[in-house]
């Protein structure tokens, strides 16, 4: 990749899962960064590599934004289980998002890197047609519609300050570290209980967070991608059995798998509570990476097996201390 690397670079929600390995990709490539959390972790007391700005929605970002160069936005709400006010996420990632890109235009920030997710453009995709760099946003659920609107905000924005903003729809993100669902996933396979998965036919796009970290750091310095949206993925995208075994290979323990029927599951699913967990492991949700490689001239540093390599070697020394 032939570009100039960034001058300093903002972090929010540096603290986070991406953003921690943000923070070590960027120094081990000697980029100067600054991590806006909202309160500094214990130990943590280098004002200039971090600073504490509080409630994001009301912080006062002049402080942090002096002498920056580009931004990489992390922080929001994620998605919940079973929310359904909107108002927490518009809060978190709408208005924070247009907060943060106002603030940045007065400082004179010349680039903004904004992670949204590949639910903006639905839940589901069908097997071999994959979402793709221009297809129409369907966000399904609060969460998807907050990531949206806060797509529009920052494009407005960015458009009449004239700052190059670059949004990177990213997908389920697994590595040290990980919680949630893919965490779940592991400790079922790490104690040998029976997933009736065996028949699934889907595939479902992943992303490494050491892939994801080096695509933010090509969305930093890539002159083309200014003004895209782009999904980022690793590539093949998986089979949810696949992705078990492969889980149970890293583990070295066998993936004990057995077919059960895809209807009986929804609704067990429904039952216990756990309807959209179970379609995530039952459906399709694929995207189309190769505009973002054209245009960044990039390739993932980590094939699956190696970023499920670096997990089960984390999850190891969790369950050994």
């Amino acid at each position: 990749m032939n570009a100039t690397l960034p001058g300093k670079v903002l972090i929010t929600g540096a603290d986070g899962f991406i953003g921690r390995a943000l923070r070590r990709r960027l120094a081990e490539r000697g980029i100067a960064h600054v991590a806006a959390v909202r309160a500094l972790p214990s130990g943590e007391g280098n004002a200039q590599e971090c600073v504490a700005l509080g409630d994001f929605a009301a912080a006062e970002w002049a402080h942090a934004l002096a002498g920056i160069d580009a931004i990489v936005h992390l922080a929001g709400l994620a998605h919940v289980e079973h929310a359904a006010d909107a108002t927490p996420y518009l809060i978190a990632n709408v208005h924070v998002t247009r907060r943060l890109a106002d603030a940045a235009a007065r400082a004179g920030v010349r680039r903004i890197v904004f992670a949204s997710t590949v639910k903006v453009y639905g839940e589901t995709t069908r097997r071999g047609r994959p979402f793709r760099a221009g297809d129409p946003a369907r966000p399904r659920d609060e969460y998807a519609r907050s990531k949206a609107e806060a797509e529009r905000v920052l494009w407005e924005r960015c458009g009449s300050a004239g700052i190059e903003g670059v949004v990177l729809r990213l997908p389920l993100t697994y590595g040290p570290g990980v919680k949630g669902n893919f965490l779940a996933l592991m400790e079922a396979v790490a104690a040998g209980r029976r997933l009736p998965l065996a028949g699934v036919a889907n595939r479902r796009s992943l992303l490494y967070v050491g892939n994801a970290v080096a695509a933010i750091e090509a969305a930093l310095i890539a002159p083309a991608l200014a003004g895209e949206t782009l999904p980022v993925a690793d590539q093949p995208s998986v089979s949810t059995p696949r992705l078990i075994r492969r889980i149970g290979h890293a583990l070295g323990v066998p993936a004990r798998l057995y077919h059960a029927p895809a209807t009986l599951l929804r609704v067990g699913a429904t039952l216990a509570g756990r309807r959209r967990a179970v379609a995530r492991l039952l459906g399709s949700l694929e995207v189309d990476t190769a505009r973002f490689a054209e245009l960044a001239h990039w390739t993932a540093p980590a094939t699956l097996d190696e970023g499920l390599a670096a997990t089960a070697a984390w999850w190891r020394l969790q369950h050994t201390l």
